[in-house]
């Protein structure tokens, strides 16, 4: 075991070394553009995105002409519903989707409704899932798109997909989903989920940063967001990454051979280090479904911790309160209030993300660090009170002149 120890493994994963591997050939030997059509130069790095489409494609049960690359999830879920909902403004102006998204679609969705957009945030249940009854009660003849994130980026419950996808397509609409989070952790197939869009990052399945793919079904008209020069089929100008796109192809196939084995593994260590938690500590409770949930993932509320002091006590171990992009403001996890918890048990929660390169040795190591460490905030804080012959302070003492600056 090495300190320290990694689980955050939803904000980033480290890139594996054999992706590493196949990416360094792309900015040396085979630095050519992929768009230069007269050269071997050129040709060596068309193929190679060549195979890495493929490769994506692969991973979801796509077709390689389906798969649009971006330069990673946030630009895809911009594209896609920017661009579903530009293009369709004869069919309607309404989308639908949940309050424990993403700020990468919560976002989209708010500049969407300040131009004239509907969006319905529809309440999930005190498990974290989306209720089908509750999407087909939203559903309007002005609905243009669904948009349910695979799998919960803070705690990791795993929608039903394919049901939602069908009562969307039910009431006439295309159905996107935001699959940063489960794209090479569990097995997603958009045929058989009746997935129109589908939404991806290289970083969250050790791949590199700064790269992700759109998957659009075939027949599929957007807008695109980006213009100059035509790449990727109209919907995404601007010289491909070739490296970065090496990387995630590399990415893609790593998870095709191991994912199944790799769950499985994850699985054990995350319900190992739950129940460490559980006998090692009283008043420790678990956020969202157990049953429908990325095998990597554990969100725990720990009671009467202040959440703060918490993540500073963990000072070996990388974790989490909540999303990445959030994770400097004080307020509470949207995901965590709309579970129903109260802002000091939002506040008391961590999120940890186990990866490819965690250990029992980790799980130990961090199952013991917790239980002192909680015991220490959970303890009474000593109260000393001023002694009754201390001299009092001269009134006016705080303005005074000649008071020493502590701060300087």
């Amino acid at each position: 075991m090495n300190l320290p120890i990694y689980m955050d493994g939803h904000a980033t994963t480290r890139v594996d070394p054999r992706v590493i591997a196949a990416m360094v050939p792309f900015f040396g030997e085979y630095y050519g553009n992929a768009a230069s059509r007269h050269h071997q130069f050129g040709w060596a790095a068309r193929d190679a995105v060549v195979e890495s489409r493929l490769a994506v494609a692969r991973l979801i049960g796509a077709t390689s002409r389906e798969v649009v690359f971006t330069s990673g999830a946030t630009e895809s879920n911009n594209l896609a519903l920017k661009g579903v909902m530009d293009a369709s403004r004869a069919r309607g102006n309404h989308i639908v989707t949940a309050c424990t998204e993403h700020r990468a679609i919560l976002d989209p969705c708010a500049r969407l409704e300040q131009q004239g957009v509907t969006v319905s945030y529809l309440p999930v249940r005190g498990d974290g899932l989306l209720d089908v009854g509750t999407l087909a009660a939203a559903l309007t003849p002005a609905t243009v798109l669904v948009s349910v994130m695979s799998a919960n980026n803070e705690i990791g419950v795993l929608q039903p997909i394919g049901d939602l996808a069908r009562v969307a397509h039910s009431g006439g609409a295309l159905f996107h989903t935001d699959a940063a989070q489960a794209v090479g952790q569990v097995k997603i197939d958009v045929s058989e989920d009746g997935i129109d869009l589908l939404s991806m990052t290289a970083h969250k399945l050790y791949g590199p940063k700064g790269i992700g793919a759109l998957y659009v079904r075939r027949g599929l008209t957007l807008t695109p967001l980006v213009d100059g020069g035509g790449h990727e089929s109209g919907l995404r100008s601007g010289t491909l990454n070739v490296p970065a796109i090496v990387g995630l192809g590399h990415a893609a196939r790593l998870c095709m051979a191991e994912m199944s084995e790799e769950a499985e593994r994850l699985t054990q260590l995350r319900n190992r280090l739950w129940h460490g938690l559980q006998q090692a500590l009283p008043g420790v409770s678990v956020n969202g479904s157990m049953t429908s949930r990325l095998p990597h993932n554990l969100n725990v509320t720990f009671d009467g911790v202040d959440g703060e002091q918490l993540l500073i006590g963990l000072d070996d171990v990388a974790v989490s309160s909540g999303a990445a992009c959030s994770s400097s403001r004080r307020s509470p996890s949207h995901v965590l209030t709309a579970l129903g918890l109260r802002e000091a048990a939002a506040q008391a929660s961590i999120r940890f993300g186990l990866g490819r390169f965690n250990t029992d040795e980790d799980i130990n190591y961090v199952v013991e660090k917790l239980r002192d460490l909680v015991a220490r905030l959970r303890a009474p804080v000593p109260v000393f009170e001023i002694e009754d012959d201390a001299p009092e302070l001269p009134p006016g003492w705080a303005a005074a002149p000649d008071r020493p600056n502590r701060g300087a």
